[in-house]
């Protein structure tokens, strides 16, 4: 189990650090920092649940990214300075866009197609 937290770890980190850089650069359109954001997700629940079905850490993913999405159509004065952060930007978001919804679910898609690649190579 270790090894594939390891493995989970390390994938998180480098998606990390991916989606950082695609906010850097002009060239790379906004959704693919969506895309891996929503995929992060679901690497995040593969590392502390690595043995749960795939189609479980999915539907966690959907619904945590979606939830995310959603309350930003909750307009406060203390979220609203929370989302003006850089931390608050990065994880709350700070506009709901239906199209981002679409970005998670590919995203999360593609996480759970290369999870099960990963996983048929060690088998």
């Amino acid at each position: 189990m270790l090894k594939q937290r390891l493995k989970y770890g390390s994938i998180t980190g480098i998606i990390i650090i991916a989606g950082l850089l695609s906010r850097k650069f002009a060239i790379i359109p906004l959704w693919v920092g969506d895309v891996l954001w929503a995929a992060m997700i679901y690497f995040i629940l593969r590392f502390f649940y690595p043995r749960a079905p795939a189609r479980t850490i999915a539907f966690g993913s959907v619904t945590i990214s979606y939830a995310i999405e959603f309350s930003q159509k909750y307009k406060a004065p203390w979220i609203d300075h929370l989302r003006h952060t850089f931390f608050g930007r990065m994880v709350l978001g700070d506009t709901f866009l239906w199209c981002d919804l679409f970005s998670y679910s590919v995203g999360i898609l593609l996480a759970v197609l290369l999870d099960n690649s990963l996983n048929k190579k060690i088998r």
